[in-house]
This record gives structure tokens, C-alpha cells and sequence, in this order.
């Protein structure tokens, strides 16, 4: 509970500015999943002297509370939707800071037999089977892609197939759905990393596809433009958005193990 009160801002304003030198990041489920923001947040303050609270949710409702003003920075990995959100005139210098890969996991017993197939072969070939997917259905970055690689085989995506399986849930909850309904999903690496490392010999999953040029996972930070919200605290949004793009930052990152994170944080 008490970790959980360190990253929520309930926009309280308190006259002696105890909040003054604190920023609100939405950003997204995976990158909650990963630790990354865990090991982030201490050096930024450490460098910075500002406290980086966030929420984690979607980027379909990440952008969403961008454009009510709920937040003062995005961390996010949905192009396109990005880009539309900047042109709209919530965000402003998207900087694009970080980067993974997704990849195809599925029952070990891989009824589709799509193990080694390029994405769209492996997408071509659980439809043609029926195999069970099962999918984000919650406009994350995530659900994004996968209806992306969908458009790819098919002009229509498979909402009402049987085999079709909306989660409306974050990355855990749908792999684990995968592993009962034995079928197959789309998550970023970060996070099967997190669910292998907890499930241990009892793990009925694995990766199927991967290493595909078009599973590649791309993360922005984005100011909210205070144009369109002028209580958003654009100047320490925008040291988070800058400090993220220095060298040693980007190193940091670049270094950061996420299966040494996860093997720390095993209960």
C-alpha cells in the first residue's frame, strides 16, 4: 500500500508547495511490468532533485488523460496514436527514448505450429487454425500492434471468432489467460521476461515468434503542451523529457537487466 501512495498524485494543492518539485508520468502497463521505472526514478531525483510519481495504464487511456490534463508527461509506445495526439496539440517534443522488441508466446505444445514463422506467417496460421488467441483488447500500445500485424493477413480483425478472446486486462492477467485457454498472445519482451521468471518449471508457455523486424517496440516521452493545460508543469516535464535522452541515462537503461530485476523481486 505505501508503494502504491508514492506513485499516485491526487492533484492535492497544498499552499507551502510540499508537491511544488514533483512530476506526474502516466505511462504504460509493460513498463510498469518491467521494474525499469523503479531503478529510474531514484537517479532522476538524485540528478535532478525532482520526484517522479506515475500511474500505469493502457496508452489508449494514458493518451486519454493527456488530453484531460490529468498528467504532466507521457512515457508511451504507440506511434501513431502518438503522433495524432501531438498534432492535436496535447503533446509537444515527442522525443523517442527507449526501445524493446514483442514477440509470439503460446501453449509449449504450439497447436498452431507456428514456432519459427515470421510474424505475419504465424498470424496467417492461427486464424487459418482457429487456435485460441488471446489479445489485450484494451488500446494499449500492445493491442495497437497486435491489430496491426491482424491488418497484415486480413482486412477484417477476428472480434467475433470463438477462438478470439478479448482480455480487457494488462499483460499479466492475458498471459495467464494464454496459459489456461493454451493458445497464443502478443506481449513485449520486458514482460514475458517478469511472467517466465515468476512461473519457474510450472511455465506451460514460450516464445513462438520473435526477432521479426515488424515486433519492434518503440517507447516515447511526451510533454503535455501547457497550451492546452495550463496547470501542467511543463518545465519539469520537459527536464524528465531531456534528461532522458542524455548519454549516461541511455546508458542506464541500455544496461538495465531486466532479469536480474525480476529475480530480486520474486516473493
Amino acid at each position: 500500500m505505501k508503494k502504491l501512495l508514492e506513485k499516485l498524485d491526487f492533484r492535492v494543492v497544498i499552499a507551502n508547495g510540499l508537491f511544488a518539485n514533483s512530476l506526474m508520468m502516466v505511462t504504460t502497463k509493460s513498463t510498469e511490468d518491467t521494474g525499469l521505472l523503479d531503478s529510474l526514478a531514484p537517479k532522476f531525483k538524485q540528478d535532478t532533485g525532482i520526484e517522479l510519481k506515475w500511474v500505469s495504464t493502457g496508452t489508449g487511456k494514458a493518451l486519454k488523460m493527456g488530453e484531460n490534463c490529468d498528467v504532466d508527461v507521457l512515457l508511451v509506445h504507440a506511434p501513431e496514436a502518438e503522433k495524432k495526439f501531438v498534432e492535436a496539440g496535447f503533446g509537444k517534443d515527442r522525443k523517442e527514448v527507449m526501445y524493446n522488441d514483442f514477440v509470439i508466446v503460446g501453449s509449449k505444445k504450439d497447436p498452431a505450429k507456428v514456432e519459427g514463422k515470421t510474424t505475419q506467417e504465424a498470424f496467417k496460421r492461427i486464424k487459418e487454425k482457429q487456435a485460441n488467441f488471446i489479445s489485450r483488447g484494451d488500446k494499449s500500445g500492445t493491442h495497437q500492434k497486435e491489430l496491426e500485424m491482424w491488418k497484415n493477413v486480413s482486412d477484417v480483425t477476428p472480434e467475433k471468432d470463438k477462438w478470439y478472446i478479448q482480455s480487457g486486462q494488462g499483460m499479466i492477467i492475458t498471459l495467464n489467460m494464454a496459459a489456461e485457454q493454451e493458445g497464443y498472445t502478443l506481449t513485449d519482451r520486458g514482460t514475458w521476461i517478469k511472467y517466465e521468471s515468476q512461473k519457474g518449471d510450472s511455465n506451460t508457455m514460450k516464445i513462438v515468434v520473435e526477432n521479426d523486424n515488424s515486433l519492434f517496440n518503440q517507447y516515447s516521452v511526451i510533454p503535455v503542451n501547457k497550451a492546452k493545460c495550463p496547470n501542467v508543469k511543463s518545465e519539469l516535464a520537459q527536464s524528465f523529457s531531456d534528461w532522458l535522452i542524455k548519454p549516461e541515462t541511455q546508458k542506464f537503461i541500455g544496461d538495465f537487466n531486466f532479469q536480474e530485476f525480476v529475480s530480486d523481486h520474486l516473493m
